[in-house]
């Protein structure tokens, strides 16, 4: 065993070979046959590999190897050249897709069985009469419980081609028989809007979480729908969202900007420069509009962002934005795998480019720059925050913008330390606040019937009672002792906000959570002098 040891450094050396050659076979759908050509660097290659499978002394994993090599060379790159392994690329593409083929059901392995949170609104189950609280003990003939039921090979049993069918066996409270219930899979969308409503009478809003395929569409549709509800003025929240496809981006800031605006251009290694501009479909360009943004919201946040800020158009309102301005192709690699390789950078309008540096290496402190902007104490105090006169752009209009490393916003708002708090964080992130509210619904669904989420929202009050439970709920599942008097608030509204989501939608959650954001609220502040302003304007 000693012996093999030795031997791993040159395996190692061997996987790197392996990558190369890897890469004269990716799939540039439109490049040339010429791009990449057989040569003697790779016949060299090809002959090392084959010496290696046939004469190697011990029996080496080549798909491991593989894996391990490709991640090797990205990570020589940049941050964000990244390898999608062939297990994972199936959730990859259908969350840039934004729909996936299945019943149409939000559950949790709970306990021993699945357990249904609530089923999506017009889906194939919400049709076909299962609801929220009912437990799928079947499909197909085969059992759906256990102590070990893995999230995976349930997916497996319930999705499947568009138009089949699935028979499930249900267990209703209630119902001293189990249901057969039939239901036809179909498209499920995986929303990238998460709300859209009235802040006021003439303020709409809309939260974003990605810019996957159908986000346009689904973005076109809410901004319709406030439009026609007397929306004049915008608040686009794009906080925490990581970014998706470019075009997306480009296509919503088209909604906002004059004909022949430029919107971003990008340039690759030959400095090759590629130029998008507005065109006349934008139906909101007279509209005011306030982008939300935080350390989060990265790529093509930064893009809509940067377009506007540029042209001067709107307020940009939060904190600094992540800083990604590089762009990736996804090409597939012949296995089931693909990887996603920087072909590019992108700029704003005025020429910056908004990537933090990588000069250190790819390496954790890129993607912990969190921690760093909050020891500085930029998180809290914009005047923390470093700029470089050498990255000082100028607008049309004369304000001064930065670049090296996000979007600095036009009004900064702090971290609200009530509600971004490492507890309160880490409840969230294990699942806790989930679990605890569908436990809650399950002792009693019925209490909730009959009543509407605009009343649910605006009159249910959570009691201390229910916080004093999910504090002993706490303490149970992670054996502490904490007490929740310091955070009696926020609890509150996250408990409610949770209720409202299983019990209604998405939407409910963000309207109940926006109440008593500090960031909201500055944005009514603006919305509110904004019109003051005009009508002085008007008077004088």
């Amino acid at each position: 065993m000693k012996d093999t040891k030795k031997y791993i450094p040159l395996l190692l050396g061997a996987a790197i070979a392996i990558g190369v050659f890897i890469g004269g076979k990716l799939n540039f759908s439109d490049s040339s046959d010429r791009l990449f050509t057989t040569n003697s660097k790779k016949d060299k290659l090809n002959r090392l590999i084959d010496f290696i499978d046939y004469e190697y002394v011990d029996e080496v994993n080549t798909d491991s190897i593989v894996d391990v090599t490709v991640n090797g060379i990205l990570d020589n790159l940049d941050p964000h050249s990244t390898y999608i392994p062939k297990k994972d690329l199936q959730r990859v593409a259908e969350n840039m897709k934004g729909d996936f083929v299945g019943i149409g059901i939000n559950f949790y392995p709970y306990k021993d069985s699945i357990a249904v949170i609530r089923p999506t609104e017009g889906g194939p189950s919400y049709r076909a009469g299962i609801k929220g609280g009912d437990r799928i003990i079947m499909a197909d003939g085969e059992k759906l419980t256990g102590s070990r039921l893995r999230n995976d090979s349930i997916l497996s049993k319930l999705k499947g081609k568009k138009g089949t069918y699935v028979n499930l066996k249900v267990k209703r409270k209630g119902e001293d028989q189990l249901l057969d219930i039939k239901v036809k899979r179909g498209s499920i969308p995986i929303k990238s809007v998460d709300a859209a409503y009235m802040l006021t009478d003439n303020l709409g809003y809309i939260k974003i979480n990605r810019f996957a395929e159908s986000t346009y569409k689904e973005f076109k549709t809410a901004l319709d729908r406030l439009q026609n509800k007397g929306a004049t003025k915008l608040a686009l929240d794009l906080r925490d969202n990581p970014g998706g496809f470019l075009g997306v981006a480009e296509q919503i800031a088209d909604e906002f900007l004059e004909d022949d605006k430029l919107i971003v251009f990008t340039k690759n290694k030959k400095g090759k420069r590629e130029n998008v501009y507005a065109t006349k479909k934008g139906d909101f360009e007279e509209g005011d509009i306030y982008i939300l943004l935080n350390e989060n919201s990265a790529s093509a946040s930064e893009v809509i962002a940067g377009a506007l800020q540029d042209n001067d158009k709107g307020v940009i309102v939060g904190r600094r934005s992540y800083g990604k301005g590089l762009v990736q192709r996804e090409m597939a690699l012949g296995d089931g795998s693909a990887v996603r390789l920087t072909v590019s950078r992108y700029y704003t309008p005025t020429g910056r480019s908004i990537q933090r540096s990588y000069d250190k290496g790819n390496n954790q402190a890129y993607f912990n720059d969190y921690y760093k902007r909050l020891r500085n104490g930029e998180l809290m105090d914009s005047e923390s925050i470093e700029v470089a006169d050498s990255l000082r752009f100028v607008t049309p209009k004369g304000k001064v913008v930065y670049g090296g490393g996000g979007i600095i916003p036009d009004v900064f708002v702090p971290m609200d330390k009530s509600t971004e708090n490492e507890t309160i964080n880490y409840l969230r992130r294990m699942g806790h606040f989930g679990f605890f509210v569908f436990e809650e619904l399950d002792k009693d669904r019925a209490i909730y019937e009959g009543v509407s989420k605009h009343d649910f929202i605006n009159n249910f009050q959570v009691s201390s009672d229910i916080v004093l439970r999910f504090q002993k709920y706490v303490n149970r599942r992670e054996g502490t002792n904490i007490t929740f008097v310091a955070y009696n608030d926020i609890i509150k509204r996250l408990i409610k906000a949770t209720l409202a989501r299983q019990l209604y939608d998405d939407n409910a959650f963000e309207e109940i959570m926006n109440r008593d954001d500090i960031v909201i609220e500055e944005v009514l502040m603006l919305s509110r002098d904004n019109e003051q302003f005009n009508i002085q304007e008007i008077q004088n």
